[in-house]
């Protein structure tokens, strides 16, 4: 395989219930994705528990670590929540894997009008397969290296920190 692809969930993969109200979570969006993207590069999709990262805790992040270790593939795109992107990556950082991992999000979900979702994950899975190994956030067609970044929330965006 030359790309694995691991789920996490996020904003990305979240459905919206007509009767509830809300979003939540289903059956993930990314195999319909994958085909629609007619991404041709042989992959390997994983899916983790989906959750919103606001609700990651320790356990979940090192859950991803274990996926990133197990993977046989040398490129790895993980799609993430964007409100704890920054920490799941840091905590990859730290893991030291001889691997590319790139992570991608969205700030409106899939299934609705006008996403993001798409375009970041193909992105993301271009990238992740010509990046020397380390730990990336790929948003807004833009690269950022993992302590390089932060989330604009007012703007709907990610920039380059200032840190």
């Amino acid at each position: 395989m030359t790309l694995r692809i691991i789920a996490t969930g996020g904003t990305f993969d979240k459905h919206y219930d007509e009767i509830e109200g809300k979003l939540g979570f289903g059956i993930g969006h990314l195999p319909q994705m994958i085909r629609r993207a007619r991404i041709t590069v042989p992959l390997q999709l994983e899916e983790l528990p989906l959750l919103d990262s606001l609700d990651m805790n320790d356990a979940d992040r090192q859950r991803i670590v274990a996926a990133c270790l197990r993977a046989d593939e040398q490129s790895i795109v993980v799609v993430h929540g964007t409100d704890s992107m920054q920490q799941t990556a840091e905590v990859l950082a730290a893991a030291q894997l001889p691997k590319a991992i790139v992570l991608t999000g969205a700030m409106i979900p899939y299934e609705v009008k006008n996403s993001d979702a798409l375009f970041n994950f193909g992105f993301a899975c271009g990238v992740a397969q010509v990046l020397p190994h380390g730990v990336y956030i790929a948003m807004n067609a833009k690269i950022f290296a993992w302590d390089q970044v932060r989330k604009n929330r007012s703007a709907g965006l990610f920039e380059t920190s200032t840190v």
